[in-house]
């Protein structure tokens, strides 16, 4: 990884960080959001009003952009006395004698995020919370293609968040009580409710979190349309992240429930079939070991599983294609419908985080 420096204004990212972990936000009303903005040296007038920007998710990020996001009438239901819901402050990403970087792709996004991370872990120490917000932000806000995950240091009052934007990461203070509110109410269990993932560790932190429950994929066009998104930005998300995990999926056919496929997420996407000899993944586009083999990092044995693909990495998965080669597989194996396919469960176990793949529309075994 090149060596960058993050700032907002000139100000270094984990010094900021450490400014606004400690600000008074004053319960977000009026005055309280003058006086935080105030103790950060800006003015009220330099102070951009998330809501006058594009809204296409772009939202026209510039060196040392502050925005406030007031809320409005969709958000009221989730707020007692709040005028304004967070505070984003965007980051700026510089290499030695190079001046500031052009607008990143997938790889490097991933890259300064995880960048950015790593600072703010040294100073803050573990999040509390990690995850992607999917397509969907908070209060419904659009979120970057290429992927858009977050780490969270949450308090009982606020919380401090670093999430991808779409030029790179950004700082973003918010009260706490609003954002759970909102993320609550998804759990109503309509299909696409909730998209993403999100996982939380156990510890002082997180005492009376309460996350929603999960809602559940009613067709073989819904689970296609949810995986395709979930493997579109998985490499470039768990880069970003710096985690990894192989994620099993199980299938009930025939009375038992054997494993089927392995979803190796890690700065490239890996999947494996574990389909028998009496049907041919080979006409649904997997391939051996010498098709794709760096499929060896993930699987030594050459076969066992016998069927793998190798998607790429950040940027490169075709999401709806890898869904529909998965579906089509769990199908032809016997599979009856999208209630029989499961999540192992040790694949949701990313210490210290216990994770939940919302998006994906699935039960977990």
């Amino acid at each position: 990884m090149m060596d960058r420096h993050l700032t907002h204004a000139g100000e270094p990212l984990a010094e900021l960080a450490l400014r606004l972990r400690a600000a008074e936000t004053g319960g977000w009303t009026e005055d309280g959001a003058r006086a935080l903005v105030e103790s950060l040296g800006r003015r009220w007038d330099e102070v951009r009003d998330q809501a006058s920007t594009s809204g296409d998710g772009t939202r026209d990020a510039e060196a040392g952009d502050l925005r406030l996001r007031p809320v409005g009438p969709a958000e009221e239901r989730y707020v007692e006395k709040e005028a304004y819901l967070e505070l984003v402050a965007s980051l700026t990403t510089t290499t030695p004698h190079a001046g500031p970087a052009p607008a990143p792709d997938p790889v490097r996004q991933a890259e300064i995020f995880r960048a950015a991370k790593d600072e703010l872990f040294d100073e803050l120490g573990e999040p509390s919370a990690i995850g992607s917000y999917g397509s969907m932000g908070p209060y419904f806000a659009p979120t970057p293609a290429w992927g858009a995950p977050f780490l969270r240091w949450r308090g009982k009052r606020d919380t401090l968040e670093l999430r991808a934007g779409s030029r790179g990461p950004e700082l973003v203070l918010a009260p706490t009580a609003p954002g759970e509110n909102w993320l609550w109410s998804l759990g109503h269990g309509e299909e696409h409710a909730i998209s993403g993932y999100f996982g939380s560790r156990p510890g002082p932190a997180n005492a009376g979190l309460s996350l929603p429950g999960r809602w559940s994929a009613r067709s073989w066009e819904t689970l296609t349309d949810a995986l395709a998104a979930f493997f579109t930005t998985l490499p470039a998300e768990f880069a970003a992240l710096g985690i990894a995990r192989v994620i099993p999926v199980y299938g009930r056919v025939g009375g038992s429930a054997p494993i089927l496929f392995d979803i190796d997420a890690d700065d490239r996407l890996m999947l494996a079939s574990y389909a028998e000899r009496d049907i041919d993944p080979a006409s649904f586009g997997w391939g051996t070991v010498a098709e794709h083999p760096k499929s060896r990092d993930t699987w030594q044995n050459e076969y066992d599983p016998e069927w793998r693909f190798d998607a790429g990495g950040p940027g490169e998965p075709r999401g709806r294609a890898l869904a529909e080669m998965v579906v089509a597989t769990a199908r032809a194996e016997g599979v009856a419908s999208t209630d029989d396919l499961l999540i192992g469960g040790e694949g949701e176990d990313i210490r210290p985080y216990a994770v939940r793949y919302y998006g994906l529309g699935l039960a977990t075994v």
